[in-house]
């Protein structure tokens, strides 16, 4: 943004929304901010803030960095200071870059990771709620109807947070084009596997990355 130029497009607006979601890699820079004195610069700065609030919607406040993005004098020198403590900043924050890549991506994969073992064990939780003959299409569709219930039965069991488990409707969509009985048996095996990943591979590969 220029210090001078604050209004945000449609088609910038556009953009901006299209990146909903990853709202922890959005960086604003306000440049030409030596055009300005102190008094503007504060005004300039509040309505930026408010202008990006109604687009971006995100709960916390993004970073914006303020200075002269360029290699001539300032044109004010009042906030020399501040702007030079910015600039090494951004700088610092550019290089961080593929460091925090490689964090995002370890810790998508933790959560991919704890997703899959509750997602594990509510499969195995239904298919043990199924009778051995008769009334399976009738417990089927009760299991589905109160799945939320059985949510809370596999997190109380095994102590799984809310947060791992799959989204409420949409599983209950899913699981209406599945027979439960044809669902696998927990493999005590593969879960301790995957136990070791949560526990000890991922702990370990994040210590490389940020030791």
């Amino acid at each position: 943004f220029d210090a001078h130029k604050l209004d945000i497009s449609d088609e910038f607006k556009n953009a901006i929304m299209q990146l909903r979601g990853h709202d922890d890699k959005i960086r604003v820079v306000l440049n030409k901010a030596d055009r300005v004195n102190t008094q503007q610069l504060m005004r300039v700065y509040g309505a930026l803030m408010w202008s990006l609030g109604k687009v971006v919607g995100s709960p916390e406040a993004l970073r914006v960095y303020v200075g002269s993005f360029w290699d001539q004098p300032y044109f004010d020198e009042s906030n020399a200071e501040l702007f030079r403590s910015e600039q090494r900043d951004l700088l610092a924050d550019l290089q961080a870059l593929p460091r925090n890549s490689a964090v995002r991506k370890v810790n998508e994969l933790v959560k991919r990771t704890r997703q899959a073992k509750a997602h594990a064990y509510v499969i195995g939780h239904l298919r043990e709620q199924m009778p051995a003959l008769f009334g399976k299409d009738a417990q089927k569709a009760k299991l589905i109807a109160e799945l939320a219930e059985e949510f809370k039965k596999v997190m109380r069991l095994y102590r799984i947070p809310p947060g791992d488990f799959p989204d409420l409707e949409k599983m209950k969509v899913h699981l209406n084009d599945y027979d439960f009985k044809e669902f696998p048996r927990l493999d005590p095996k593969l879960l301790e596997k995957l136990e070791q990943a949560l526990t000890k591979d991922l702990p370990k590969l994040m210590h490389t990355i940020d030791p």
